[in-house]
């Protein structure tokens, strides 16, 4: 279970706070989806999380140890991190995919590191693909190879920064499906942020709704409603009941 508590986190001594005392719990094999503007807080509660920055306050758990004590391997054997912007290098699909198992390995990946970055690949689709250029590779495929390398690092929590941002919606329902199909079946927990309401509705089990570096609203989707979306975004939106689901439209129109 990774367990946040009252984080708080500013750039430098005098500049505003961009965390306000936040306090969320994500348990295992759960999806909690963070909601909120840009510039509300998301990336920058991501990156304390990854140990990317450190925060002014609080305590940040995860299984019970300090996530914010770990050294860089340590916290990599605990959680993965799958960007908003994919960076590769030259490299096969393969090599990528094995950079995954970097936390295991010294100078020279083993025989178990390259199993399980075939199995992953397998899991994936991507058997074709292993020997491709990522350069080469479509928006989607490449995204799919980044959630690849993040299973292969056999994780117990993944970051998703807008997984499906800038892809069509064939790519963006294929990228969802991986992310339930490889969480759901490994018990992975999953924190990541959405820009699309509905989406978000398709796999989260919990929702953060963040408004200036404040965790305004959470719960299950009970709490996403026509209200709370008027406070967090500014935005009239109508929610419709579709197929035994919420389906958010847009009301301002």
């Amino acid at each position: 279970m990774l367990r946040i508590t009252d984080l708080t986190f500013r750039y430098t001594r005098k500049s505003p706070v961009v965390l306000d005392n936040i306090s969320l719990s994500l348990k295992d094999g759960e999806i909690g989806v963070l909601l909120g503007k840009n510039g509300s807080g998301k990336t920058t509660l991501f990156k304390t999380v990854l140990g990317f920055e450190k925060p002014e306050a609080g305590q940040i758990d995860f299984n019970g140890k300090d996530l914010l004590k770990m050294n860089r391997r340590e916290r990599a054997e605990q959680i993965a991190y799958v960007p908003q912007d994919i960076q590769f290098g030259d490299l096969t699909v393969f090599d990528t995919v094995l950079l995954g198992r970097l936390p295991y390995f010294g100078l020279k990946a083993s025989k178990e590191d390259e199993e399980i970055a075939l199995k992953t690949l397998k899991e994936m689709g991507l058997e074709e693909l292993a020997m491709r250029n990522t350069a080469e590779l479509s928006g989607g495929e490449r995204q799919k190879v980044a959630i690849a390398r993040a299973l292969a690092q056999e994780p117990k929590l993944l970051v998703f920064d807008e997984p499906t941002g800038n892809l069509d919606i064939a790519n963006e329902q294929l990228i969802l499906k991986e992310i339930l199909r490889g969480t759901k079946e490994k018990g992975i927990g999953v924190l990541t942020s959405l820009h699309d309401l509905n989406e978000a509705l398709s796999i989260g089990d919990v929702f953060f709704f963040i408004k200036d570096g404040k965790i305004r609203y959470y719960g299950d989707s009970s709490i996403v409603t026509e209200l709370v979306i008027k406070d967090t975004f500014d935005a009239d939106v109508s929610i419709i009941e579709y197929k035994g689901k919420k389906l958010i439209v847009n009301g301002g129109l």
